[in-house]
């Protein structure tokens, strides 16, 4: 059941992408910086994938990823910022994140600093929530948006080029899967099944 339910949202995902171009990636992404579990394993190399046919610019795309990224942490940043932890483990649940997680991140934050920011952005699962901590520490905004977006365009561009890449060894990956789409969802399969349990386990 779960994976049905994966494999809509993943088609739903490519078919933003697939519509709104570049403006979709924006949204996508701000939807997963929302502290929504949407993956960027998704929609990152599917747009890759796109840029390997012609249809966008690489770096247009981590950019657009990048954007996004910051308009999603900015609501979630002030949600920490305004309700504090109490806040965010009432409703994180919700969205599937847990006590565990957030006492990774308030520690991570007092024992590296701000710059947890910047590398949390690189960590899957971690840069889903890791703006409630910056947030809760009233992290200087300027700063906490420029950690923000630079983490997130490295993230972004990685995971693009991984679906470029693909892209242009499709005739060899092609013997094993049908299409490109079947690995995408399978990838995001995964890694969802992967994000609930572990909640579960550790909530």
């Amino acid at each position: 059941m779960l994976a049905k339910i994966i494999a809509v949202v993943a088609t739903w995902i490519m078919g933003v992408i697939s519509t709104m171009g570049y403006g979709g990636i924006v949204l996508l992404m701000a939807i997963e910086s929302a502290c929504i579990p949407l993956p960027s394993e998704i929609i990152m190399p599917f747009a890759g994938f796109l840029v390997f046919k012609g249809e966008m610019s690489l770096w247009l795309v981590a950019l657009a990823g990048a954007i996004g990224c910051v308009v999603g942490s900015i609501p979630a940043y002030y949600v920490g910022m305004l309700g504090g932890r109490p806040l965010a483990e009432k409703f994180g649940k919700y969205v599937l994140i847990s006590k565990k997680d957030l006492n990774w991140a308030d520690k991570a934050f007092a024992k590296h600093g701000e710059i947890i920011i910047f590398v949390g952005r690189m960590l899957p699962a971690v840069r889903t929530f890791i703006a409630f901590p910056a947030g809760v520490a009233r992290m200087n905004m300027t700063k906490f948006v420029i950690y923000t977006f630079v983490g997130s365009f490295i993230w972004c561009w990685l995971l693009a080029f991984a679906g470029m890449k693909m892209g242009e060894n499709w005739e060899t990956l092609g013997k094993y899967f049908h299409q490109f789409h079947y690995v995408i969802v399978g990838a995001g399969v995964v890694f969802l099944v992967w994000y609930v349990r572990r909640h579960f386990k550790h909530s």
